[in-house]
């Protein structure tokens, strides 16, 4: 079906629900409404945003691996219209370029935050991607599953969301904690791939209030973070869905159950009579794609290509995707949007972009800063676009588990990864250490960093991670007057012979635990009092003599002589002394100090 005529289709569809009042939930069901009113329409600026369209009718699925993707590069961007708050923004890279300045100035002012990427798949307890590894014959997640519910084509990920209540959950503690252990910002997960909405969803019927918890999570959150003067962001993670569930539409190879499928292929009619009739399963798994070649090969996601077979499926697809966002946007006003990805930006056609290629991130964005512009009198709120090309003003960019080899300041950025896993699963290391060694590289660096606490299938913390959290707080007491609001010093550290050793990037866990940082080990940053901080990666024993070569009278680095030297949580006062190959500092009892030390320097 050509293109224009989807676009002229669609634009009819919202004129005829705005003027008719008419009210079309798709597939020919009736969508279950949360029981606690929807807040969909004008809010400030935000445009009326329309009800849920029904899914365009999808060609009949081929054979696994028939169908070669369509060439991506052969394809124009499609641009979107969905609603968008109008004003100075206009959807297209080089307008929110243009008109954006610097990042807003809280994030270097916060630093510090914990990343919050807590759902139902830790009820796997099998650690990242347990819903689409469930499917997966053989794999530790689907055998996990095996025990805990029984068969995936019997008992799949929908019964996981069925029972899933995290009873000890209560995100007002948990920013308690996180506030008094020294985070300034955090950032919330409101969808994974697994397509499941953590909050009040008006597009997605599959959501947390529905079922599982019956509450609206995301709501609680941001309450919560609010109430206690922090910033926060929200994390969208559900472009990624409709080529990650394909293992949901597969079945197993070998035994009993053998090329029986798995409860993906189940329809809206199949649910009649039992406890999830009403709810289309196709508006959790998405439909059957496995035709295009590679589908089942994949280990992260497919090189790139085009559905060029479901065209108008993915132009419905990619309408849901943005609403979902504007959705959340008008009910939360969060601070910052974050959309996951490994493309240069959603439905870019390659890589997590891979099916389509449309303007909708553009549109999104647009729509958000221009309504921050008449809600808040000024841009004050940003967007992550994992991996835009730097050099583009209006959107941060991310680490995810690792951090540049420099410093790095033609873009703001934050340095993300998780404590052993992005979800829950037993026998991580909790290391305090690793957690400010980790802080310390991104910050010597000039970026911030956000890093996430395992929250348990029930809501609670292991008490080995509490004690780790604390440990961090106690550190961040002494030195958090060298992290918030700095910036990086004109080289990010030193090491031994001239060379940095940094800390082992990846998720944290024993090789971040086990890392030995030497005494000639320090990473710098620039206080906003303008003092320049240094960092010695480890604590060294009363008496030792440590060496700060760039800091020397020789050094290249030293602009100014050394007036003064304190070591930060320390009353007294330390020997130092100025010489040609560095500032020689004879330490005191550091018996009580942990993991790094801090000296200030005038």
């Amino acid at each position: 079906m050509p293109r224009n005529y989807t676009i002229i289709k669609n634009a009819a569809f919202y004129l005829f629900v705005v003027l008719g009042g008419c009210y079309f939930t798709g597939y020919a069901q009736v969508i279950k409404t949360s029981k606690t009113k929807q807040s969909i329409g004008v809010t400030d600026n935000l445009p009326v945003l329309p009800p849920l369209s029904p899914m365009p009718v999808v060609p009949k699925p081929l054979p696994a691996g028939s169908v070669p993707m369509g060439d991506t590069a052969g394809v124009m961007e499609v641009k979107m219209d969905f609603p968008m708050a109008e004003g100075l923004f206009k959807p297209t890279w080089n307008s929110i370029s243009q008109n954006s300045k610097s990042c807003p100035e809280w994030l270097r002012e916060a630093k510090f935050g914990i990343w919050v990427h807590f759902g139902p798949q830790a009820s796997g307890m099998s650690g990242d991607w347990y819903a689409r590894k469930m499917y997966m014959e053989g794999s530790l997640a689907y055998n996990n599953h095996l025990k805990k519910y029984g068969h995936p084509t019997d008992s799949g990920y929908k019964e996981v969301l069925r029972d899933w209540n995290p009873e000890k959950l209560n995100p007002a503690w948990y920013v308690k904690l996180y506030h008094d252990i020294g985070a300034r910002f955090m950032l919330i997960q409101a969808v994974h791939h697994d397509n499941f909405d953590l909050w009040n969803s008006a597009y997605q019927p599959w959501n947390s209030v529905n079922m599982g918890p019956k509450k609206d999570l995301l709501g609680e959150w941001a309450s919560a973070v609010k109430k206690a003067g922090m910033h926060y962001g929200v994390a969208f993670h559900h472009e990624y869905t409709w080529w990650w569930w394909q293992t949901a539409f597969g079945s197993d190879k070998q035994g009993p159950k053998a090329g029986v499928p798995y409860d993906g292929a189940l329809s809206l009619a199949d649910g009649k009579g039992k406890w999830w009739e009403g709810f289309d399963p196709k508006l959790l798994y998405g439909i059957n794609l496995r035709e295009y070649r590679g589908m089942d090969e994949f280990e992260y996601n497919l090189p790139k290509g085009i559905f060029d077979r479901h065209l108008d499926y993915a132009h419905w697809y990619v309408n849901r995707w943005a609403l979902r966002m504007l959705d959340v946007i008008s009910k939360y006003d969060p601070d910052f949007i974050y959309t996951d990805g490994n493309s240069s930006q959603p439905f870019s056609g390659w890589n997590s972009g891979t099916g389509y290629k449309s303007d909708a991130d553009q549109r999104v964005i647009a729509s958000y800063y221009n309504h921050a512009l008449a809600k808040h009198g000024k841009l004050d709120v940003f967007s992550i676009t994992k991996f835009r090309p730097a050099g583009e003003n209006g959107i941060v960019t991310t680490f995810e588990g690792n951090y540049p080899l420099d410093i790095k300041t033609d873009q703001a950025w934050i340095g993300e990864n998780a404590v052993g896993d992005w979800f829950y699963a037993p026998d991580f290391t909790y290391d305090s250490g690793s957690i400010i060694h980790f802080l310390l590289e991104c910050v010597s660096r000039d970026g911030a960093y956000a890093v996430n606490i395992p929250i348990k299938p029930d809501g609670s913390l292991e008490p080995a991670c509490l004690k780790m959290l604390h440990e961090v707080g106690d550190w961040m007491k002494i030195n958090g007057q060298a992290i918030y609001g700095s910036k990086a010093w004109v080289i990010p550290g030193e090491g031994k012979d001239g060379k940095m050793r940094n800390l082992p990037t990846g998720a944290l866990g024993k090789k971040q635990a086990n890392f030995t940082f030497g005494i000639e080990d320090f990473r710098f940053t620039q206080g906003k009092d303008g003092s320049l901080y240094v960092f010695c990666m480890t604590v060294p024993k009363k008496g030792a003599q440590i060496v700060i070569t760039s800091l020397g009278k020789r050094s290249k680095y030293s602009k100014q002589p050394v007036s003064s030297v304190k070591l930060l949580g320390y009353k007294g006062s330390i020997k130092w002394t100025s010489e040609a190959d560095g500032i020689h500092i004879i330490l005191p009892d550091t018996v009580s100090f942990k993991t790094a030390l801090c000296f200030k320097v005038n």
